[in-house]
This record gives C-alpha cells, sequence and structure tokens, in this order.
C-alpha cells in the first residue's frame, strides 16, 4: 500500500499516519522520509528482510552497509555514550558493533549511528527499534530533495512516503566520525 502523508499532519496530532508510519516498518515495510539531513529510505535495522528491500529499491552495494537511526545510545549496536547529545544530532558515529546483526555488518565490525535531532522521529524510533536510514536514491544517483523525487526513484516499491517539504541545496551531509578503541576521535567526513 502506498501511502503519502506530510510530516505537519504527524506533529500537529494527526495520530493515524503517525501510527501508520510505524505499524508499516513494524511489520516489515519500508519507508521514505525526511530526517534531520535529508530524505532517507529506512527499515527497521533488526528486520533483515526490510534491510534487504531497501537495498533492492536502491540498487545498493551489498558490501556497504547503513546509517543506523537510534532514538538514544541505549539503542546502538556499539558504544556511542562517549558523544554527548547535542554533539550527535547531526554527526553519525561509527564505532565496533558487536551487538549487530550480521546483515549490518557487511565486511567488516563497523555501524555508523547517529541520533536524530527531530523529536517526532525519536519518538518513531522509539517504538520501532533502530532503522537503517541510508539516502533515498538508486546508487550512482542524487540523493532525493523532495518527496516528489523519491517517489520517481522508487514508486510502489516503498510503503509509505513521509513529505518533509523540500531538502534546501545547501544542506550538508551528517558529519562522520569514527571513535578508535583508545576513546580517540577521527573525523571521516
Amino acid at each position: 500500500m502506498l501511502v503519502i502523508c506530510s510530516i505537519s499532519g504527524i506533529i500537529t496530532g494527526m495520530k493515524s499516519k503517525y501510527e501508520h508510519l510505524i505499524q508499516t516498518l513494524l511489520a516489515g515495510g519500508i519507508a521514505v522520509m525526511r530526517t534531520d539531513t535529508l530524505y532517507g529510505i529506512v527499515a527497521r535495522a533488526d528486520d533483515e528482510d526490510a534491510v534487504e528491500k531497501v537495498y533492492q529499491a536502491k540498487g545498493r552495494n551489498a558490501r556497504k552497509s547503513c546509517i543506523v537511526l537510534v532514538a538514544n545510545a541505549t539503542q546502538a549496536y556499539g558504544d556511542i555514550s562517549t558523544i554527548n547529545h547535542e554533539r550527535s544530532l547531526t554527526t553519525s558515529i561509527l564505532v565496533e558493533s558487536p551487538n549487530a546483526p550480521a546483515w549490518l555488518l557487511r565486511e567488516n565490525s563497523l555501524i555508523a549511528h547517529r541520533i536524530p535531532g527531530i523529536d517526532w522521529l525519536q519518538d518513531v524510533i522509539a517504538r520501532t527499534g533502530p532503522l537503517i536510514a541510508p539516502s533515498a536514491n538508486p546508487e550512482g544517483l542524487p540523493p532525493a530533495a523532495t518527496i516528489a523525487e523519491a517517489k520517481k526513484y522508487f514508486g510502489e516499491k516503498v510503503d509509505v512516503y513521509i513529505d518533509g517539504g523540500a531538502v534546501p541545496a545547501n544542506t550538508p551531509p551528517s558529519r562522520l566520525i569514527r571513535i578508535h578503541d583508545d576513546g580517540s576521535v577521527e573525523r571521516l567526513r
């Protein structure tokens, strides 16, 4: 089922749209929605079949792992507690992730995590569990800047589209840092 709704409906209390998104993700569906940086194509990280749907829809290289959005540090598959919440709002933190399912790890033991700085998205993740959230575009094409562009890319392959408005052209991607075993921090992007 293809559903398109606006994010303002979620924020202003149209609970049915909020619940529909959560129930779709809990049932193994995938969605396109605006994150704190850009539009992402999301699925529950602990649902192997849903993760595979995202890889298939994007034509994503099977060797590349995806960023994982978490509501808080306790949902992470590795230790991200050394980075305070304010710093992590638009920072993806690459850490060893010994608790991650094998289908998330791909060719190494590292996963990038981010705590989004959007209250409604944190609420969704608190209910669904961690979400993979690669950019909403087929491999090699620019990320969708609008929900209409995302729909052109994915059509019926996506169960729910959440319209969060146009992504400004100057919106940077999240920063990417790696935390090494000795606690040192390296900025990768």
